[in-house]
């Protein structure tokens, strides 16, 4: 392989992860690094592939998940139409599930602005019987 290569202590500062991070996804199959004696080298496909994994945990993926967008990159340009409908079908699911986080976000916001409130008023209340005093 030719191109820019990376040794594991430079993907890790550059994406602020521990270089244990990268050796987690390598150990999951998730990268393959080149050996060199026992030095790792990293190519291009690695970077991307830790840029992808990173952010589909961000988003909450599972490795699974990971797995199979990671799959379909490596493939994008034979890949099946069973792995298309897959990664649609697992990008729905995350949708689905951040409509609901944020619903569920909403609902405590309008919780908090209550008790808020109630212990503005109560507060206020108590302020004025201390000055009754």
């Amino acid at each position: 392989m030719s191109g820019q290569t990376y040794a594991i202590g430079e993907l890790a500062q550059h994406f602020d992860v521990t270089t244990r991070t990268i050796r987690f996804y390598e150990q999951e199959g998730l990268l393959s690094p080149e050996r060199r004696g026992k030095t790792r080298v990293y190519h291009e496909k690695d970077r991307v592939r830790l840029k992808l994994a990173l952010r589909g945990k961000r988003l909450g993926f599972s490795l699974i998940e990971i797995r199979e967008v990671l799959d379909l990159y490596d493939t994008r340009h034979d890949g099946s139409v069973r792995q298309l409908e897959r990664l649609l079908e697992i990008l729905a699911d995350k949708r689905a599930n951040l409509e609901r986080q944020l619903e569920d976000i909403r609902v405590m916001q309008r919780e908090l602005d209550q008790v808020e409130e109630r212990c503005k008023g109560a507060l206020g209340e108590l302020r004025a019987a201390e000055k009754r005093s």
